[in-house]
C-alpha cells in the first residue's frame, strides 16, 4: 500500500559523518536505510531515498502537550482498574492513586491514566464506571499541583470527555480511534493531541489466533492509514503520536518482529510510543512469570526502542526506567 518503506539504520554519536541525516530532528542520524517491499528487502544509502520519504523520517517532530522530543520521553503508567494484567487494584483508592502518580512525577515526563484494563481477555467497562475511576484523579493530580501533562487511556469519547474537563491533555486509544466514532471529532474540537495504537481485534478475543501477512507492514498501513483518516477528521499530524501496539493481538513472534525493525515507523513523520513495559513476552523470554518482576526485561527493550529513536516509552518502573536511559545517553555522548 505505501510500498517501498523505509526502515533507517538509526545510530548514535557526538559527530555524525558527512552524509548523515538526522532522525525526526533528534540526536540520532543514519547513513542508511533498508527498503523493503512485500517481496524483500535491500541496503540502500541515505541519499537514495525518495525526497518526500526522506524527509518524513527526518524532520523535526513538533512538541506535543508542551513536550519536545529533543531526548527520550517516560510515560508513566497508572491504571485504577481492579484487574489490570500487572498493577490491577493497587490504585483504586483515589489516596493511592495520588501517592503513586506523585512519585511517578519526580521522574516521568507525562502519566497515562486508565480505567479499563485492555489485558488479553478483559471485558469492555462501561463509560460511567471508567470515568469515575479516572476522573476524579486526574483532578486530585491537578489540585495537588502536578503539572506535567496527563494523558487519559481510553477508547471512549464519553471517558476522554471528562478526563480533558479534569486536566487531561493528550487521549491514548488502544483501538487507534476504531472503536467509537465520537472519539476523534472530539479531540480535534478540543485541540486535543492523541496516540494512535494498533490492535488485532479487541481485549476479549485479540490473543485468541492472531495473524498477518507481514506483521510489520500491516501494522505500518494501518497506521498510515488512521494518521490520514485522523487528519481528514481535523487532527493534523503533528498531533498524531504511533504505537504499534506489542501484545494487542501479537503473538511472541510478532512482537520481536515490531521490536527488532521499529525505526520503520519514524516514516510516519510522527513521534513513535512504545508500550512493552511487563508483558507476556518479557516473562516468558526473561523467565519471570509474575509481572512484578519484569522490569530487567521491560528496561532491556525500552532501551533497544531508545537506540531506534523511538521517543516515547510507556512503562512501569518510571525511576528505574529514568536512570538506564540517563546512563545509555551518557554511554552514546561519550566523556567530555
Amino acid at each position: 500500500m505505501f510500498s517501498p518503506y523505509y526502515r533507517p539504520l538509526v545510530q548514535f554519536g557526538p559527530k555524525p559523518p558527512e552524509g548523515a541525516v538526522p532522525l525526526a530532528g533528534g540526536p540520532g542520524w543514519f547513513t542508511h536505510a533498508e527498503e523493503i517491499t512485500r517481496d524483500g528487502s535491500a541496503i540502500v544509502v541515505a541519499a537514495a531515498i525518495p525526497k518526500d520519504k526522506r524527509a518524513a523520517l527526518s524532520a523535526p517532530r513538533a512538541a506535543i502537550a508542551g513536550l519536545a522530543f529533543d531526548r527520550p520521553r517516560i510515560m508513566g503508567i497508572l491504571n485504577t482498574t481492579p484487574d489490570s494484567f500487572s498493577d490491577g487494584g493497587l490504585h483504586r483508592d483515589p489516596d493511592a492513586a495520588l501517592a503513586a502518580a506523585e512519585a511517578m512525577a519526580l521522574h516521568a515526563d507525562l502519566i497515562d491514566i486508565g480505567g479499563e484494563s485492555t489485558r488479553p481477555g478483559a471485558e469492555t467497562v462501561d463509560p460511567q464506571t471508567e470515568t469515575l475511576r479516572t476522573a476524579p484523579i486526574i483532578a486530585a493530580m491537578r489540585d495537588a499541583g502536578l503539572h506535567l501533562p496527563i494523558s487519559i487511556d481510553t477508547r471512549k469519547a464519553a471517558v476522554a470527555r471528562a478526563a480533558h474537563a479534569a486536566g487531561a491533555s493528550l487521549v491514548n486509544d488502544v483501538s487507534g480511534f476504531t472503536h467509537d466514532p465520537a472519539l476523534a471529532p472530539f479531540c480535534a474540537a478540543q485541540g486535543l493531541p492523541v496516540c494512535v495504537m494498533h490492535a488485532q481485534g479487541d481485549p476479549a478475543t485479540m490473543q485468541d489466533d492472531p495473524h498477518y501477512d507481514n506483521v510489520l507492514l500491516d501494522v505500518y498501513d494501518f497506521l498510515a492509514g488512521q494518521v490520514a483518516t485522523l487528519e481528514q477528521q481535523g487532527l493534523p499530524r503533528k498531533a498524531i503520536i504511533v504505537d504499534p501496539g506489542i501484545g494487542f493481538g501479537k503473538t511472541q513472534a510478532h512482537n520481536l518482529t515490531l521490536l527488532q525493525n521499529i525505526s520503520i515507523f519514524h516514516g510516519l513523520g510522527c513521534p513513535i510510543l512504545l508500550g512493552a513495559s511487563r508483558k507476556g513476552f518479557i516473562g516468558r523470554i526473561g523467565e519471570a512469570p509474575d509481572p512484578q518482576e519484569r522490569a530487567p526485561g521491560s528496561i532491556a527493550v525500552a532501551l533497544a526502542a531508545t537506540a531506534q529513536g523511538v521517543q516515547i516509552v510507556r512503562v512501569h518502573d518510571v525511576s528505574e526506567t529514568r536512570q538506564a536511559i540517563a546512563l545509555w545517553q551518557a554511554v552514546q555522548k561519550g566523556a567530555t
